[in-house]
């Protein structure tokens, strides 16, 4: 099984300079824990809901504030065309539960996140989290998608 069997396809990004409290919006109406932060046609970042309360909130930054201030800035991707088991393990060794999923031309095309991997194993009798989630979900980034 493929990445883009079980990602999420319908995906929003925001940009630096829109606030936390429309990135917090966008979160809710999409019900997601995660956006992808674009800019210049370039994926530049992420922000979770974690840290909007972590970096923004807890720092005493308002809900006006940029998403720039609070996003985590580089990216840790996946293919679509990766294994669920690679993707599984790549969210162990980066400690995160949803990555952005591009394709060959480097395209956001979806978000993955442990729970999608879940839910397709339980279809599919796949074991590609044995193991792993335990791994990737005692690390930081606890909000899922």
């Amino acid at each position: 099984m493929k990445a883009i069997d079980c990602m999420t396809a319908h995906v929003r990004l925001c940009a630096p300079n829109d606030t936390i409290q429309d990135a917090a919006r966008t979160m809710k109406e999409m019900d997601v824990g995660l956006l992808p932060v674009g800019e210049n046609d370039r994926l530049i970042g992420t922000i979770t809901e974690r840290d909007i309360v972590t970096r923004a909130l807890a720092a005493g930054k308002g809900a006006d504030s940029p998403v720039r201030e609070a996003m985590s800035p580089g990216i840790h991707y996946c293919f679509d065309t990766d294994s669920v088991q690679k993707v599984a393990e790549k969210m162990a060794e980066q400690q995160v539960r949803r990555l952005p999923v591009l394709n060959e031309q480097k395209r956001l095309v979806g978000i993955i996140s442990l729970g999608d991997i879940a839910k397709a194993e339980a279809r599919h009798g796949s074991k590609a989290l044995q193991g792993i989630s335990k791994t990737a979900v005692g690390g930081a980034h606890h909000a899922t998608h």
